[in-house]
């Protein structure tokens, strides 16, 4: 039993309900999430015998509520279902199989559905493993970007790293175990063997290990010894003190043909990890050269 909240079958509003899942400890489920699984008429999930089994372990009973499998495979078939439970006024929750539905999970067109259909969506937020590595990681967490799944094939991998090389942001990514020394290979190579980067597995389970370092540092020791269990690599942006002024220059004259000298300036300056100052000085000193 999870232990102190004891949730209720109180009626839940008509609306399509998103309740994020353990995505490791079972008790990290919110009191919340127990009261829409205790009191919403449908059930909905990525993976219904994981669903079960939580409902179990917290004392939530199914009871005769019907309990609907929505997944990549059978979610064309499955969404006329959910959707004329929300049509008949019904309340209707949907799990992923764990963390934060939407999030790398099947149910995004089941929320556009209903958005389009002029059903209620409601979040109720929790778990989620794109936070908990940010959290960890100990990379700067002011503005992040969540790239998902990198492709699996070579080039379409290069090619997906190279677009991320220059983004202002910590970047995140899924990956599968068998794919990480791949996958740490090529960001050495696209973004940066020196950049820092941590690899977080099995984040909130009993075997939890974060693992930081620069990117060549991860590579060299995941290409001998393959993980097991989830992987959330989380990775730093570019740093300016690999920016040379060709660099910085070369930035600013596609900046300043987007946009104004104050908003090109901001956007390099976060780009590169300049001060805004002397990017700004020297956005005017070409401006200034280019009018000579």
């Amino acid at each position: 039993m999870g232990g102190g909240h004891q949730p209720g079958a109180k009626p839940v509003e008509p609306g399509l309900h998103l309740i994020a899942t353990p995505i490791g400890a079972a008790r990290d489920i919110t009191l919340r999430a127990l009261d829409l699984l205790a009191g919403a008429e449908v059930l909905a999930a990525e993976d219904t015998r994981s669903l079960r089994h939580l409902m179990e372990i917290h004392g939530v009973a199914l009871g005769d509520r019907p309990l609907v499998s929505y997944h990549d495979h059978n979610a064309e078939a499955a969404r006329p279902r959910l959707m004329a439970a929300l049509a008949a006024g019904k309340s209707v929750v949907y799990a992923s199989e764990a963390g934060t539905p939407l999030v790398a999970d099947p149910g995004y067109q089941l929320a556009r559905a209903a958005v389009a259909a002029g059903h209620r969506l409601v979040s109720a937020p929790g778990p989620s493993a794109v936070l908990a590595a940010l959290t960890v990681s100990g990379l700067p967490s002011d503005r992040f970007l969540f790239a998902g799944f990198p492709p699996p094939a070579k080039a379409a991998r290069a090619a997906f790293l190279k677009e991320l090389a220059a983004v202002p942001a910590t970047l995140i990514f899924y990956e599968s175990p068998k794919r990480l020394a791949a996958l740490l290979a090529e960001m050495a190579a696209q973004l940066g063997d020196a950049r820092e980067a941590a690899v977080c597995r099995e984040l909130t389970k009993r075997f939890e290990e974060v693992r930081r370092g620069t990117l060549a540092d991860l590579a060299a020791h995941y290409a001998g010894a393959p993980p097991k269990g989830e992987i959330v690599v989380v990775v730093d942006r570019a740093r300016g003190r690999a920016a040379g002024p060709e660099d910085v220059d070369a930035a600013l004259a596609d900046a300043l043909g987007r946009l104004s000298v104050k908003d090109a300036a901001a956007e390099v300056a976060a780009a590169l990890g300049l001060p805004r100052r002397e990017v700004y000085q020297r956005a005017l000193d070409l401006g200034r050269a280019a009018r000579e």
